[in-house]
């Protein structure tokens, strides 16, 4: 059976419906995956992302992700068709959706208010998956600010070192200074999308908010928001709606930065270049403003 095939039967297998592949159309869907349009002889379609056989571990993270969001019956993500591998690739084939950049942002920021109110008792999630390319470790922990410092920032400036960036010691003064960005704060662990930029929603054609490529964990919401600021993407009417719908701490602008320096950091161990000195910059900015 050839890899085209395989995967045919795969989705023939999972909807309980013969599927003849008809076509294959290319579609935008990020660096780190092939992702294809593909259309059975029937007129079915399905959205399918290719990968190699070893980064199978990032399809299934996705998959966890989509489900986990997918469970609180609060926001729109595309259905899981069906997964697996082959001699070639591994293959996540996902509901196709008709998506579009402008639709209902009110609805957006208060259906994600509404899922970050589904919590769990501790930080970090069932298991590790994946920011970008990058691993993300979740192993449980009770304490935010631990979990920020070991298996966000701290993961991530380890990296750094390994990577030979030069950003260990100003990290090492932000690492010891985080409990001064908490001070009567303590977060709820929220479910989180966990990447939150502009490319990682739309709209369906009547405007329903559509959110996608999940790197989710229980964390502070806060993230997220911070997030959707990093880039750009959302609207005035998308935070106006989240805040009336779940009003943030004071504090929230004090953190943005600091929750962003995560991304950042990501990028500048994924790309290099101008993420490193961002990295630096953002790092002492926050120190500064602490009086460190």
């Amino acid at each position: 059976m050839n890899e085209w095939a395989a995967i045919a039967a795969s989705i023939a297998s999972a909807t309980g419906r013969p599927f003849e592949l008809a076509r294959q159309i290319p579609a935008s869907g990020g660096y780190i995956n092939q992702t294809l349009r593909i259309e059975g002889k029937d007129g079915r379609q399905f959205f399918l992302k290719l990968n190699e056989v070893m980064n199978y571990p990032l399809l299934l993270s996705e998959v966890a992700g989509l489900r986990a969001i997918s469970e609180t019956r609060t926001l729109r993500v595309p259905g899981v068709i069906t997964h697996g591998k082959n001699h070639l690739h591994s293959f996540l084939v996902l509901e196709y959706l008709e998506l579009q950049s402008h639709g209902n942002a009110r609805a957006l920021g208060e259906q994600l208010a509404s899922m970050h109110r589904h919590t769990s008792p501790r930080f970090g999630f069932a298991h590790d998956n994946h920011i970008g390319a990058t691993v993300q470790p979740n192993a449980w922990m009770d304490d935010w600010v631990a979990f920020l410092r070991e298996r966000r920032l701290g993961f991530q400036l380890r990296l750094a070192r390994q990577n030979n960036l030069g950003l260990q010691d100003i990290g090492e003064r932000l690492l010891e200074a985080l409990p001064l960005f908490f001070a009567g704060y303590a977060p709820s662990a929220s479910l989180l999308h966990g990447d939150l930029w502009g490319g990682n929603h739309a709209y369906l054609p009547d405007g329903t908010p559509v959110i996608f490529d999940p790197a989710v964990y229980f964390g502070d919401r806060e993230c997220d928001l911070a997030m959707t600021e990093l880039f750009g993407g959302f609207s005035a009417d998308f935070h106006a709606a989240y805040r009336a719908s779940f009003p943030l701490d004071a504090g929230y602008a004090a953190r943005r930065d600091l929750y962003n320096l995560y991304h950042i950091l990501n990028h500048a161990n994924m790309f290099g270049g101008s993420y490193v000195y961002q990295s630096a910059q953002m790092m002492k900015r926050l120190l500064a403003s602490i009086g460190s």
